[in-house]
């Protein structure tokens, strides 16, 4: 009689084991220490929550989404209304500063009334070049008290130039007579003052770039 714990050769053949599957598991890898295949995702548990959707990336300070306003720099932006006093009195004392220096100007080199005024033209084209001068100056390389740019810029740059004397040398012109000189007048002072502040602005942003520039 067979020993059933001793089986003989005798009888049916066992059963062989089962091939593996070729086709790709739908968990983890069965490599012991290999990282999860990302096209196939680990199947949820049923009644589990989706899997939450990954942060979007984070923006650069300073960046702004598509359809946004462009911030504005930083010496263009409105003072805080615990200041604005203060801006208020420093943009007073600037501006008497700017209309004293331009009332001088017209001292020294007065115009006559049926003459070009070349005096009012160069007081706009030089405040315009100065100005150009100053806001890059105070961007770039030079980190100003905040009542500085109100100052300079909008006191004492802002009394210096004068656009309501220009209107008022055009209408001069005209009334005496002198359309062309008035007309030609009236072309040459905001082309020259827009020259004057771009071609300022932009070559200092270039003197300063040279500088900041390795040797």
């Amino acid at each position: 009689m067979p020993d059933p714990h001793h089986p003989t050769t005798d009888g049916p053949d066992p059963e062989p084991s089962p091939a593996p599957d070729p086709r790709p598991h739908s968990g983890s890898d069965s490599t012991p220490g290999a990282a999860p295949d990302a096209t196939h995702p680990r199947a949820a548990a049923p009644g589990a929550p989706p899997p939450a959707e990954p942060p979007p990336p984070a923006t650069p300070h300073g960046a702004r989404a598509a359809g946004e306003p462009a911030p504005l720099p930083p010496f263009l932006g409105r003072p805080r209304a615990g200041t604005r006093w203060k801006v208020l009195a420093v943009v007073a004392a600037g501006g008497a500063l700017g209309a004293s220096a331009r009332y001088g100007a017209g001292l020294l080199w007065p115009t006559e009334p049926d003459a070009f005024p070349w005096t009012t033209l160069g007081v706009n084209v030089v405040g315009c070049a100065l100005i150009g001068v100053f806001l890059v100056v105070l961007q770039e390389a030079w980190q100003a008290p905040p009542l500085v740019r109100p100052f300079v810029a909008t006191g004492v740059l802002g009394g210096f130039t004068t656009f309501s004397t220009y209107a008022v040398d055009v209408e001069r012109l005209v009334h005496d007579g002198e359309v062309a000189t008035a007309l030609g007048y009236l072309a040459l002072t905001p082309l020259a003052a827009l020259t004057a502040v771009w071609g300022a602005a932009a070559g200092t942003d270039r003197l300063l770039a040279g500088r900041r520039a390795p040797a």
